[in-house]
């Protein structure tokens, strides 16, 4: 390579340059994407297949870019202009991107961050250290093309940076663990209530809280902190010495996840909300799935109580033998030892009244709708009985009880429209029941905003078509949302007979919820059924 001009130097200084912000911002979207996954590789990797993130028309465009620059001249100053325009188009671009669930940069977060800087400083400067023997133009030229490599390779940046801090997150998170462990053996009173299932947890836990609150000073698992480590930070940061019942949600994407949370917290009583088709792509059969959930009623104590719904064959079906089992249900009664009887809908909630062993009854009114939260709420009754709350104090929590946020809660939309929003991590059970609220609704036109349901394995297809030709007896006009379900849901609509001008895909949600309110007449109701994270398309 004969001695460059000045031109020469100002066109790697601008390549690397405009490169150098594409690079970080595409490490950070990464990252996003490996906190979405849980920080786990396989299923970060689950998620690179099935996204096809790296064979992006952008991702593409960066490759070809790659290759001309490998080139040697007279394609150097090409591939150089190439890179000015690719790296200020996509700095540009991420820059401004938004994200329904964006980088929360917890500590952890950052220090995955931190390495994948350092690592790709340090790829860079080896790069140009290598070359530096050849040529100070040669030594330039070797760190441009080294970011354009980093930049194609940010996945493997993302991988590396994660296996490289592994033993630091262990050790991390063993300290913490050792305090959470330590903070519950000096509280030995404390009432621990775990709360498990494929779905119906998150509203469960809720109403327990707001029960048992009537009668004891009670704290619960904020958000989603359903995990390990979310329970681990719960009780380091918001257990008090003098709280009196510790509520428990553990969620679960493979086996041993349930148990790994009871050999924390020693739960006393345990509540199995559902057994479904929920995360099979980890758990690959439903048996997998119920014995995962029933690790909950395997680590009670003799003197525990297992609470379980009968209305899931799989949990219906499973013996617990090991502690006391008190078993409920709404559509399956029958082995039941609560139920409910007497439901009754209207516009200011549901009236019923919970059935239980020796003549027990206690009428009751919520402000909820739909089977699955009457289901939940005799879970909650089974426990606040057991721990001795009076009746008169369950039923005025009952009565004040609002729906959790996102979960089949009604809200006024303006000029007479009602939303239904059932849109957290929707399931087979609960959508199918958000879809026969909609169908009691008949003032106005009944509208499914969705894109469908996730983590379903082999029976993705099957269940999301179900899913559609229930939908098509449910509503008059349906907005399927992402590419992800489309076909399986379009496919259950179309054979179900449903008016194909009645059908419309849409890119986004904020599309597809615009073009719901060109349909929604005062009296109309709007069901927005599920929201896909930024990990689907």
């Amino acid at each position: 390579m004969e001695h460059p001009f000045l031109y020469q130097y100002i066109l790697w200084a601008l390549a690397f340059l405009s490169m150098a912000p594409a690079l970080v911002l595409e490490l950070r979207r990464d990252l996003m994407m490996l906190q979405q996954n849980s920080y786990r590789s396989e299923r970060y990797m689950g998620w690179l297949r099935q996204s096809g993130d790296t064979t992006a028309v952008s991702r593409l465009l960066a490759y070809i870019i790659l290759l001309l620059s490998l080139v040697n001249l007279p394609l150097e100053n090409v591939a150089l202009i190439c890179m000015i325009v690719y790296g200020i188009c996509r700095t540009c671009q991420l820059a401004v991107k938004k994200y329904k669930k964006p980088l929360v940069m917890t500590p952890r977060a950052r220090r995955l961050f931190f390495t994948q800087l350092i690592l790709s400083a340090v790829i860079i400067l080896a790069a140009a250290g290598y070359f530096s023997f050849v040529g100070r133009d040669v030594m330039c030229y070797a760190a441009v093309v080294a970011v354009m490599s980093l930049y194609c390779l940010s996945h493997a940046i993302t991988l590396a940076a994660l296996w490289l801090l592994k033993p630091v997150e262990k050790r991390i998170n063993a300290k913490f663990y050792n305090a959470a462990a330590e903070r519950l053996a000096s509280m030995p009173d404390l009432r621990v209530v775990g709360i498990t299932g494929s779905y119906g947890k998150t509203s469960t836990k809720h109403y327990l809280h707001r029960i048992l609150s009537e009668h004891f000073d009670t704290l619960m698992t904020p958000g989603s902190y359903n995990t390990t480590l979310g329970v681990v930070r719960t009780i380091n940061e918001l257990l008090k010495p003098y709280n009196e019942v510790f509520i428990v949600e553990m969620g679960a994407k493979q086996t041993g996840d349930i148990k790994e949370i009871c050999d924390l917290v020693h739960p006393r009583i345990g509540i199995i909300t559902a057994v479904g088709p929920q995360h099979l792509q980890t758990f690959h059969t439903i048996e997998n799935v119920r014995d995962t959930k029933f690790e909950l009623a395997d680590a009670l104590p003799a003197d525990g109580l297992a609470v379980v719904n009968n209305d899931f064959e799989q949990s219906a079906g499973r013996a617990v033998s090991n502690t006391r089992c008190m078993r409920y249900g709404v559509s399956n009664p029958v082995g039941c030892n609560f139920t409910a009887a007497d439901i009754r809908y209207s516009a200011n909630g549901t009236d019923f009244t919970v059935k239980g062993p020796d003549g027990f009854s206690l009428k009751l009114h919520t402000n909820l709708v739909g089977e699955c939260n009457i289901s939940n709420l005799i879970a909650a009754v089974i426990v606040a009985l057991e721990l001795g709350v009076p009746a008169d104090k369950i039923r005025y929590a009952v009565s004040t009880i609002q729906q959790v946020e996102h979960r089949l809660q009604m809200r006024p939309a303006g000029n007479g429209v009602t939303i239904i929003d059932d849109a957290f991590n929707s399931n087979p059970t609960g959508s199918r029941m958000a879809l026969d609220v909609l169908a009691s609704m008949k003032d106005g036109n009944r509208i499914v905003i969705t894109p469908g349901m996730i983590e379903l394995g082999d029976m993705q297809f099957e269940l999301n078509k179900e899913f559609g030709s229930h939908m098509a007896e449910c509503c008059d006009y349906a907005i399927i949302v992402n590419e992800y379900n489309a076909e399986a849901i379009l496919t259950g609509l179309k054979e179900a007979g449903f008016p194909e001008d009645r059908v419309f895909t849409a890119a986004t949600f904020t599309e597809a919820y615009a073009q719901a309110m060109k349909f929604a007449t005062p009296g109309s109701a709007i069901l927005i059924e599920n929201d896909l994270p930024d990990t689907f398309k």
